[in-house]
Order: structure tokens, then sequence, then C-alpha cells
């Protein structure tokens, strides 16, 4: 079948107080490839990647990528399916425009959708848009299930896929059971990252994290065993986790490096260090072959293995960045988002971090529903910790529900939200200078004080970091005036300079292979004879 995926277009938002980059889009590389190497002509349209730079005001936000006429041309007229990721539901007034627009052109394509977002909120996204089929979960061998029905038998029977929701004829919406999680993760090929423009993302500096290098994603692990109320994961990936051999995540590091020259990989597991064994396994693996890149876990991890040797592994190996996420400085609200994370274990680990000289981040959230003002007390005092201990950065966000979870469920029975547009929006606002009460779902705590504490959550912590450090503050002038970006300080600074100066395009971007041959996944054992490609 002839198959095309689409990217969509994305919100930013331009008075955040943080860069909050988009990055090639990881998931539906994966899902490329496998549709690829199940035999289907597949065809991938990135809004961002092939118009980095096109931007249009929108909503009080900033509409990145494609025109939805442009994107929309660039269907092939004679696509059998159309395939739209979304991640994000902040991105779902976007989404559900370019779906009509897209049914209005190619009145006959089979549409189906996949992601984070369909995963949620299938039902709504189907009542919204005209969509024939959306793919719950991990979306690979669902996808290429379905596929080989359709090409098969167009009429087939609905019900026999698991993992799918599904329109009669008459317009009723029919959600299968859910399809088993994927165990042996390292049986799925790789990304097939030659069918979007990496050099794209890299040259205006879509990258997540920090900018080290030449940077290409990676995904070593999927899933998280915890239930965090707040997170969508024990929906969308189940409360398993499933690792790859780490083997077979560094072949795929060396053979990105030599294909097309990269040499900085952040890791977008939700959580890659479960197991101490793994971690070890893994840094060893990069240790040995002496590649020399850069990697780091820039969406964080849990910090109750990170010792020592571990520390110091990670360093040895290349990792430069690493990010934990206590949420809270509060106990009980800990508690009751069922953040499972003992304190005097992430300042120990924080500290051995630091001092091996890893750059340390830390996340933290105010606004739960249930946040009182002595918890968010608690949250800057815990921010004034780091700052002494000397970590790298703190992100301070304001709680915002994601559909599906534990969170979003309860705000919806008190009626506190409503699945509307507004709802969906939430998250591309948690970063605004002021919080608003439309964004503020806490039940004790006015918007306007939200907003002090915010601002106190990140004086306490730099004030306290460049106190304690007067040397990191010199090095962030440093990092400011030379373009480099060693934390996510430097990230906001420089993006915030490269705006005000119109200084977008990086020019150290990505070599694209010249052939524009597919990628393909070298068998175990196979000699690689790519030379590396000169910076």
């Amino acid at each position: 079948m002839r198959v095309d995926l689409v990217n969509p277009p994305m919100y930013v938002n331009p008075s955040a107080l943080t860069a909050l980059r988009p990055a090639p889009p990881l998931g539906l590389a994966y899902v490329a490839a496998a549709v690829r190497e199940a035999g289907h002509d597949v065809r991938a349209i990135d809004a961002i990647g092939e118009s980095p730079g096109e931007k249009r005001p929108e909503r009080g936000l900033v509409r990145l990528g494609l025109s939805e006429t442009e994107l929309v041309r660039r269907i092939r007229p004679d696509a059998d399916v159309v395939g739209v990721g979304s991640l994000w539901s902040f991105g779902w007034p976007l989404v559900r425009s370019l779906l009509h627009a897209i049914r209005r052109a190619r009145p006959g394509v089979t549409i189906v959708c996949g992601g984070e977002h369909f995963t949620a909120l299938p039902e709504h996204s189907m009542r919204e848009a005209p969509i024939d089929f959306v793919v719950l979960g991990e979306g690979e061998q669902v996808t290429v299930d379905l596929l080989a029905r359709l090409g098969k038998d167009p009429g087939f029977d609905r019900a026999a896929v698991p993992g799918i929701v599904w329109r009669t004829p008459a317009g009723e919406l029919v959600r299968n059971p859910r399809a088993a999680r994927v165990r042996d993760v390292d049986r799925l090929p790789w990304p097939a990252w030659d069918l979007f423009d990496l050099a794209a993302y890299d040259r205006h500096g879509y990258v997540t994290g920090n900018r080290y290098g030449r940077t290409i994603p990676i995904l070593a692990t999927r899933g998280c065993p915890y239930q965090c109320t707040y997170c969508s994961s024990p929906n969308m990936w189940t409360t398993r986790w499933y690792a790859r051999d780490p083997a077979d995540v560094v072949d795929e590091i060396e053979f990105l490096a030599r294909r097309y020259g990269a040499n900085a990989f952040p890791f977008q597991d939700l959580t890659s260090i479960i197991k101490r064994d793994w971690i070890v396994r893994f840094s060893h693996e990069l240790l040995r072959r002496d590649l020399r890149v850069r990697w780091q876990l820039a969406a964080g991890t849990r910090c109750e293995v990170v010792d020592e040797e571990v520390v110091d592994l990670l360093y040895r190996s290349g990792c430069r960045a690493l990010y934990f996420a206590p949420e809270s400085g509060s106990e009980r609200t800990r508690d009751l988002i069922k953040k499972r994370m003992k304190m005097d274990t992430l300042l120990r680990a924080s500290e051995i971090a630091v001092k091996r000289g890893l750059n340390l981040g830390a996340f933290l959230v105010i606004g739960f529903p249930h946040d009182t003002e002595g918890d968010l007390e608690e949250t800057v005092s815990l921010a004034r910790t780091l700052g002494r201990l000397g970590l790298s950065d703190v992100s301070c966000a304001v709680f915002f529900p994601i559909p599906s979870t534990e969170l979003a469920t309860y705000l919806f029975s008190t009626g506190r939200a409503r699945l509307d547009d507004e709802f969906l929006m939430t998250p591309v606002h948690v970063h605004d200078r002021f919080v608003t009460e439309k964004n503020n779902y806490s039940e004790r705590v006015s918007a306007r004080t939200l907003t002090a504490f915010k601002y106190r959550t990140i004086l306490a912590f730099y004030g306290a970091l460049f106190r304690a450090h007067p040397s990191r503050f010199r090095r962030v002038l440093g990092n400011l005036f030379s373009g480099e970006e060693t934390t996510k300080l430097d990230v906001f600074l420089n993006e915030t300079k490269r705006a005000l100066l119109g200084l977008h395009v990086r020019e150290d971007a990505l070599t694209r292979p010249a052939d524009g041959a597919p990628v393909r996944r070298p068998v175990r054992g196979e000699r690689r004879v790519l030379p590396l490609v000169s910076p």
C-alpha cells in the first residue's frame, strides 16, 4: 500500500519562561520503519522539518511548520492511507483542522491516527474529525496489522484487530481491546530517519534538552513501572518497562554517527535508569567502542540506583546532562500524586552527580489540585537546597492535566475541568510569565499566588546556586556570549538572544546522506564500513 505519514505543525509559546523546542518525530519514524519493513511504500511529510522557519501568529501563540494548504498538497494523489501522529493534545485544534482538510482533498483515502493524544482521547478525536481508525498505545505492530488487513480486504472484520478504535457504517465508535505490548523491543526496526530532514532540525536547534553537537534522539527503553497520577504513561504504555539490549542501542548510536555525523544523543525514554545492571552495561558498551559521543537523559529519570559507580560510568561514557523529577518538595503532595521518591535518596544522588561534573537538573511542579501554600513553601525550600548543592537547572512549571490521567479524571468528576479546546491547550501555557485562573487547577491556591510561588521557586534556586557557586554565574554569562549550551538556562538565554537579534539558523548542521538511500539496520556483528562524517 502507498502510505503517507504526517507529522503535523505545532504551537510554540513565544512568551514562555523556558525554551521548549520541537524535536525530530521519533515515534513517527519508528512507525515508518515498521511499515516499510512490512513491504509498504512509505513517505513522510514533516510539517516542521520541511519548513522549520515558517511561523505564524495564531491563538496568541506561534504556529510552526508548513501551512495546512501546503501540507495537504504534498500528500500523494494515489495514497491509500494517510497516517497522522500527535504527541501533545495542545496541538489538537491544528490537527483537527488538518484532518478535515485532508478529507476534503482526498475523500477516498483511509485516515489512521495514533500517538499520545489519540490514545488518550480516541472517541473525542473521532467525533470531531473524519478519522477512520485510531491506533491505541504502542503503534508499530498494530499499524502493520491494520495495513495488512486493509490491503487484503477493505471490508475486513474490524473487531478482529486488537488495539484500534473504528467507526461502524452507522457512525458508532467501537474501541477494541488493547494489543499486547511488544516485549522483544530489539526486533523493532530502527527509526527511518532517512525519510526526515534531520539537517533542518539541527540547523534550527530543534533538539530535546541541551544542544551538545549534531543531535539525533534515541529511545533505549519503553514504558515506566510507576503510576504517577499526572502522567499519561499508564494509559499509553501500561506499567510495563522494557529495555533494549544495551549493545543494540550502541549499535544504533554508532550507525547514526557514521551515517549522519551525529555526535549528541538525547534519550527520550520516560525513565532510563530503572535497573542498575542495564545502565552499567550500556555505559561499559559505549566505553568499549570509544565512540566519543555525548548523550543526555533530558526527559528525566529515577534516582534510586544512582551511586558513585553509576555516575562515574555515565560521565566517562559521555553523559553530560541528567534530570531528576521530584515534582514537589512536599511529601504530602508526592504521596497524593503517587510519586514514589524519598527525599534523602534524591539529595544523595544529586550530590554525587554534581560532584562528578554532570549538568544535573530537576523538574518541579506547583499547583496540583490538592496543593496548599504550605506545600508550595516546601517546594521553594527544596529548590533552595538543590541550588546550594550545585545543580545546573531547575524547571518550575504549573500543573496541567493530561487527558486519560488519574488527575484529569478527578478534575472532570469535580467539575473543575471540561473537555474542550481550552482544557486541551493548557500545557502550552504552563511556562507563561503569569498564571491565569483559566489555567489554574488548584483547589486551594489562586493563580496570583501560584505566579508568586513560581518566581519565588526560581529565585530561591538560582540565588542559592550563584551564592554557593559563583563560578556558575560567570559560566552562564560566558555561554551567553559564546552561544554554547550546557544547561537549560543557557538554552533559554541563547534562544532569547537569537530571537532578539533575528538569528535562527545554525550552520553546523547534520550531514544528510547524499544519495538519499534508506537507512538499513545492520545485521548484528556485521562489519560497519561507512566512514565517520567529519564535523
